[in-house]
């Protein structure tokens, strides 16, 4: 099969997606698309690619039922632009091929996150990991924000003096905060990007990470729209029981179920309402 070229995908080559106030997501690079899912499927058999319809249904069928290695063969890199505190969380995902910005041979921009008056809420009550949904007042909202911005402009003061004075990168960077902003370039599988979609586009992923999952599975629709909608089915959209939830589903299903009772039938009702 000859290169595989997605007019929608070229379309947003070096396009750049704002994100927060000084970030950014841009589509450096791709190969493939579901074009190549396809051929990739059917070489075993030496059939290539059928109609739309009959493709669809094939990458559907791979999804659905975790197929991974022809998903494997698309491949996306970006440049991308985040505070330190995202990136951290980012990097969880190893399966990527990244180069990142090194403190040690570039002097770091004067460049930090700083929050959204709505989205500075108190810590959760039931969650160790997140925040409240409701907002704090305006007034508490925009003296969290101050104080941040303060600190920033303390440490970054302090690492300027210190390079200006000769003292070597490696060393003056160390005190500069997790709202820094970093950039990489950034480069992952269909397969495993989908992985890091499912995950960091959930509602448990902190919002800041999940703004640059939402831009990026955006970009993907353009290179494998095909793929994405199956995505969106069957993952995004859709939910897995347990074995003791999908007994109970039967159960009431056929009217024969007993009255439900504590975590199982909350899970259950929260999965059925879409917000598993």
């Amino acid at each position: 099969m000859a290169h595989c070229i997605v007019a929608a995908a070229d379309a947003l080559l070096d396009k750049e997606f704002k994100v927060h106030q000084k970030g950014f997501v841009r589509l450096v690079d791709y190969l493939g698309g579901d074009d190549r899912i396809v051929q990739a499927a059917r070489v075993s058999y030496g059939e290539g690619t059928k109609t739309i319809r009959e493709d669809a249904a094939l990458i559907d069928y791979l999804l659905r039922n975790e197929h991974t290695s022809p998903f494997e063969q698309v491949i996306l890199t970006f440049h991308i632009k985040m505070p330190v505190f995202v990136a951290r969380q980012w990097i969880r995902h190893r399966t990527a091929r990244l180069n990142e910005i090194s403190g040690r041979y570039s002097v770091m921009k004067d460049e930090f996150w700083l929050p959204e008056p709505d989205v500075v809420c108190r810590q959760s009550r039931d969650n160790k990991q997140g925040r409240e949904t409701e907002p704090v007042e305006p007034a508490e909202a925009q003296a969290v924000i101050d104080s941040l911005a303060a600190g920033q402009k303390e440490a970054y003061t302090a690492y300027r003096t210190l390079v200006d004075g000769g003292i070597a990168r490696e060393l003056a960077r160390v005190n500069l905060p997790l709202s820094l902003y970093t950039e990489w370039y950034w480069q992952m599988d269909l397969h495993n990007l989908f992985r890091f979609i499912i995950l960091r586009t959930d509602a448990h992923a902190q919002r800041e990470i999940r703004d640059y999952a939402n831009v990026i599975l955006d970009i993907v629709r353009a290179v494998a729209p095909l793929a994405c909608l199956s995505l969106e089915r069957h993952f995004l959209g859709g939910c897995r029981l347990s074995a003791d939830e999908l007994a109970a589903l039967r159960a009431m299903l056929a009217g024969t179920a007993p009255q439900l009772e504590g975590k199982q039938l909350q899970h259950l009702r929260a999965k059925l309402a879409g917000s598993c």
